[in-house]
Parts: structure tokens; C-alpha cells; sequence
């Protein structure tokens, strides 16, 4: 990718902290991709797409660990959780066998996997090496007839946010626009219920997420045409331009495909979250207001009250078990934000918040949330969580599965809630379910076992 498209991607119209003045987002200093690079946000926006073959252009490593190393779900193909690399080796960059080998790696995928589309991602060995990625994708889309997209993605042009910016600009340039969508079955048609077409982008359907708010978009007739990228289908992410309106569910930095999709073909769009009671009725609202259906309004307003009466009732029996309790939050991104949002809900003390892969706009959500002197933790390191934890005096830990063994080692209550975890907490269904984790982790009899002294020491002999 040339330096000047680097730098037309830093600068993102749609970012709030542009209109004030600045020249756009931060550049990347050296070290910033540690933790995340470009390769790794552009794979992670794109590879929820499971009917596709996703090929890591690159060394071994870059690949990493394949099956189900995401906690994305899907109710169909499971194509996306089938790790695919041209496992680049010193030989092979010495002889300059690179475009050979990806051409071959794409010839197998087609051969052995019949995917509807061929996604290649770059990593720092081609783009260092010169590789033509791009006409060796057009040359195995021409031999093999199927679509073969490039997603330049080197890992050192930057963080993960800029990776999440790649893959978006690679479905906008490649994909979105290239097919029309569906008519709608007539059997799928309500009588007096027009139906709507509408975009999320940023759902990446983790733990099966997604799926506690399609059921409550079906009732208010929102067909959702694509989720950028949950459980999403390829021929789902062409259709993209036909939609009425757009959701941007999660991450700043896929803001460039909702901006292009208004900018090009007439959708609006708006920010939201279903993390959260409030948040979720605030995302259907917000459809409504765009489309600008007054039936839909109505429908609208009464599902939010019967929802929210029914979360209410689900969540009362553990708001007594969690009052009072602190938690100090270290995650990044939209989490950094509406999560905080889905932990006042249910009466927590948010005491501090993580905001390492957080844009400036997430921060001043934070702000608005938890006030102008919001503890924001920037640094993740062991020792400065047990410190600010300390310092803090939270009752319990809500990061990644990375701070894990973090939690059970310093004896504090942990919750998992990043890409990896098992259990869906957005809706207003997935609000029960997160109280539910939170009082049986702080409940957990374990707590006061290894916090007891040990059977062979006397109270006379503890060290302060």
C-alpha cells in the first residue's frame, strides 16, 4: 500500500475529534503494533465471514492458532475457523518463491474447500519482500473463477484499529456493491408490517451475540441484509448498499465503510451498543429514527417496554447479590465504553477502565459515563492491574483471558469478557446472563477458602 493511502486512512471524517481541529487519528509510533498489529485488526473485522476462505500470506506464526481461537459463531459454515497460510520460510524468501506459493495456497483452498470467495491477507514478509499480491489474486481469480479479494494488511502499517480500516477498504474497493440482495420470501412478509432493510457493522457475533438481537429486529420487520462481519456470508457483504440504514456496533475504526456506504449510496448511519438495558433500547430507537416509519416508531416503543419490563424482572433477583460491589475494567476498543454503560445498569462501581486500543472519541464516552476524573488504564501489565486493583479496592476483575491467570493468582474474582469467552452478553436477554456470571464469580466459594489461613498456622503467626 503506498504512504499516502496510509495517511488518507489516519484521516477519518467521520471521527468526532477531526471536527475539532486535528489532522485526524494519532500515527503509529514505534512499538504501537505490539499487542495488535494492522494484519491481526484486518483479520479479525473480516474473519467472521464463514463461507470464505481466509489465507494468511505469510510465516507460520502469523497464522497463529486457527480453530476457534475467535469466539465468533455461526449457523452454518465453519469454513472461517479452518486456519489457511502459505507458510512462508527463509527458503522461499531467498529464492523469491512467494507469488508461486500463494497462488498454489489459493488453488488448494478452491480444490479442497469450494468457498464462495478467496480473502488474502498481507503480512510484513511480502509487502518487505515485494511480492504482487494483487495480480497474483487477479490471475487465480481469472484461472479459477471465483472472487479473490486482497486485503493489504502488513502488520507494521500500524495498530489494530488500522487494520479494522484495511479490511473495510479492501470490501469497499473489491466487494460491497456487486451483487443485489434478495427479494424477500413472501412467507418471510408480515400483513401490515413493511419490512426494512438495514447494516451492522462491527458485530462480530461473539459467543453468539448476534443472535440475542435478530429475533427483536425480525419483530420490528428490520431484515438484516449484512453484519460486517457476524455469521455474515460473502454474497450478504455485497448487498451492503441496498440497506435503509446502518448500525455501527462496535469499533471507531470500521467507521470508513459506514461513511463510504453514505457517501456512495445514500445510507445514513449511527453509532450504538447492545451492551446494556439502556444502550439496546437507544440502537432499536435509533433504526426507527433513520428510517422514518411512524408504524415503525410505535412497534418500536412497545417492544423496548415489554423488553425492558422482562430484563428488569430477569435481573432483579441479583441486583441485591451485586450492590455495592466495584469493578475495575480493563478491556479496549467500544468495550472500554459500553460495558461500563452495562455495568451501571445493574448498580456496579465502575472504578477504572482500560483504554489501551480505545480512540479518543471512546474516551470521551468514558468521560461522559463515569465522569471528567475517570481512572482510564492504559498500561495492562500485570504488575500495574494488581496495582490499581489495590489502590482501587475493586471486588472483582473483567478483562481477557490473557489476565486470567493474573485474577487467580493475586485471589481475585475474574470475568472474562473479550473475544475468546463462551457466554453472550448483549440484548436484554444477554443482561441477565451477565449478572448472572458476575454474582456467581463474586459468590464463588473459592474466594474465601484460599484467603483463610492454612490449617498448620496459627492466627498468632500471621505477617501483617
Amino acid at each position: 500500500m503506498k504512504p499516502q493511502d496510509l495517511r488518507a486512512l489516519m484521516d477519518e471524517p467521520a471521527c468526532a475529534h477531526n471536527a475539532k481541529g486535528k489532522s485526524g487519528c494519532a500515527r503509529p509510533k514505534p512499538g504501537a503494533a505490539a499487542g495488535g498489529c494492522a494484519f491481526d485488526g484486518a483479520q479479525i473485522a473480516l474473519l467472521p465471514i464463514a463461507d470464505v476462505a481466509h489465507v494468511v500470506h505469510g510465516a507460520i506464526g502469523c497464522a497463529g492458532s486457527s480453530w476457534e481461537n475467535r469466539g465468533t459463531r455461526s449457523t452454518g459454515p465453519t469454513l472461517y475457523a479452518v486456519g489457511m497460510t502459505t507458510d512462508l520460510t527463509e527458503q522461499d524468501v531467498i529464492m523469491g518463491r512467494g507469488e508461486k506459493r500463494l497462488f498454489h495456497a489459493i488453488k488448494q483452498a478452491i480444490a479442497g474447500y469450494d468457498p464462495a470467495a478467496v480473502f488474502v491477507y498481507a503480512t510484513c514478509i511480502p509487502a518487505l519482500t515485494g511480492d504482487d499480491m494483487a495480480a497474483v489474486c487477479k490471475a487465480a481469480q481469472e484461472a479459477f473463477g471465483k472472487p479473490v479479494v486482497l486485503v493489504d494488511s502488513a502488520g507494521f502499517y500500524g495498530t489494530k484499529n488500522m487494520g479494522n480500516r484495511l479490511a473495510g477498504e479492501a470490501m469497499m474497493k473489491a466487494v460491497i456493491g456487486t451483487r443485489e440482495p434478495d427479494p424477500v420470501p413472501e412467507v418471510a412478509r408480515r400483513p401490515g408490517i413493511a419490512v426494512h432493510d438495514v447494516n451492522l457493522i462491527g458485530e462480530y457475533n461473539i459467543a453468539g451475540e448476534l443472535w440475542h438481537t435478530l429475533p427483536l429486529l425480525d419483530e420490528l420487520g428490520l431484515r438484516v441484509l449484512c453484519t460486517l462481519s457476524g455469521d455474515a456470508r460473502y454474497r450478504e457483504v455485497q448487498t451492503m448498499h441496498r440497506a435503509e440504514a446502518t448500525m455501527v456496533v462496535c469499533s471507531k475504526a470500521s467507521l470508513n465503510v459506514a461513511r463510504h456506504l453514505e457517501r456512495t449510496w445514500g445510507v445514513p448511519w449511527f453509532e450504538g451498543s447492545f451492551y446494556g438495558v439502556a444502550d439496546t433500547s437507544a440502537a432499536l430507537r435509533g433504526f426507527a429514527r433513520l428510517i422514518g416509519d411512524a408504524d415503525l416508531s410505535a412497534r418500536t416503543e412497545a417492544l423496548i417496554a415489554r423488553e425492558e419490563a422482562k430484563a428488569e424482572a430477569a435481573i432483579a433477583p441479583w441486583r441485591p447479590r451485586l450492590a455495592g460491589k466495584r469493578v475495575l475494567l480493563y478491556t479496549g476498543g467500544v468495550k472500554s465504553w459500553s460495558v461500563v454503560s452495562a455495568l451501571q445498569d445493574l448498580g456496579l462501581t465502575v472504578v477504572a477502565t482500560g483504554t489501551k486500543k480505545s480512540t479518543e472519541e471512546d474516551k470521551a464516552r468514558i468521560r461522559e459515563l463515569m465522569g471528567e476524573g475517570a481512572a482510564m488504564i492504559s498500561e495492562g501489565s500485570a504488575t500495574a492491574l494488581l496495582a490499581a486493583v489495590k489502590d482501587l479496592r475493586a471486588d472483582i476483575l473483567i478483562a481477557g483471558g490473557r489476565n486470567l491467570y493474573t485474577a487467580l493468582k493475586a485471589r481475585l474474582p475474574f470475568l472474562d469478557i473479550n473475544q475468546e469467552r463462551e457466554f453472550a452478553y448483549a440484548g436484554y436477554a444477554g443482561m441477565a446472563e451477565l449478572a448472572r456470571r458476575l454474582a456467581l464469580s463474586l459468590e464463588s466459594p473459592v474466594w474465601a477458602g484460599v484467603g483463610a489461613l492454612p490449617p498448620w498456622r496459627a492466627p498468632a503467626e500471621v505477617v501483617p
